[in-house]
C-alpha cells in the first residue's frame, strides 16, 4: 500500500468557479428524513403503521359503515397506507444499493403525492373527529357506540397525518432547493 507523499491537510483544495468566474454553488446534503435515508424510511414505515392501525380499529366496528365521515377515513388512511407502503420500499431499496433519490422527477413525484395523500388524510381525520365529538358528547350515546375505538382510530389517523408532514416539506424543500 503506498503512501501520499503529502500530508493531505497541507494541500489547498482550489475552489470550483463557473465559466464567468462565479463560485460554484455546494449541493444540499442529505437531510434525515427525506427520500432515500433512514430517518426517511423510518418516518414511512411508522405512517403506514398508524394508518393501518386506524384502519384496522374502525373496521373492528360493525356500526363504521353508517357513517360517511368514517367510510372515507377508513378509505383515505387505506390510499395513505399503500403510498407509503410503496414509498418505503423505495427507500429500502435506494438505502440498499446506495442509490440517492435526489432527482427532480422523483421528488416531484414524492411530493405530489405526500401533498394529496396527507390532505385526504387530514380531512378524514378531522371528519371523523367531528363525528366522534358529536356522537361522545352532543348526543351522548357512547352505550350504543363504539366511541373508544372511534376516538382510537381518529387518534391514530391525525398521528399518520403527522408523520406524513415532514415527509411532504422535506421532499418540497429539497425539490424547491434545486
Amino acid at each position: 500500500m503506498s503512501r501520499p507523499s503529502v500530508h493531505p491537510f497541507d494541500v489547498e483544495v482550489p475552489q470550483l468557479r463557473e465559466p464567468d468566474n462565479r463560485a460554484v454553488p455546494e449541493r444540499m446534503k442529505d437531510v434525515q428524513g427525506m427520500p432515500g435515508t433512514p430517518a426517511g424510511l423510518a418516518l414511512r414505515v411508522f405512517q403506514s403503521g398508524f394508518a393501518a392501525v386506524a384502519v384496522a380499529v374502525m373496521t373492528a366496528t360493525n356500526d363504521f359503515p353508517s357513517v360517511t365521515a368514517f367510510r372515507y377515513l377508513v378509505a383515505a388512511l387505506s390510499l395513505q397506507c399503500l403510498w407509503s407502503v410503496s414509498l418505503a420500499i423505495v427507500d429500502l431499496y435506494a438505502l440498499l444499493v446506495k442509490r440517492c433519490l435526489r432527482n427532480s422527477k422523483i421528488l416531484g413525484f414524492f411530493t405530489i403525492g405526500d401533498a394529496i395523500t396527507s390532505t385526504l388524510t387530514f380531512a378524514a381525520a378531522c371528519a371523523s373527529a367531528g363525528i366522534t365529538v358529536l356522537i361522545h358528547s352532543d348526543f351522548n350515546d357512547c352505550a350504543q357506540n363504539h366511541c373508544a375505538r372511534f376516538e382510537t382510530s381518529t387518534a391514530m389517523a391525525f398521528v399518520s397525518w403527522f408523520l406524513v408532514s415532514p415527509s411532504f416539506f422535506l421532499c418540497f424543500w429539497s425539490l424547491a432547493s434545486r
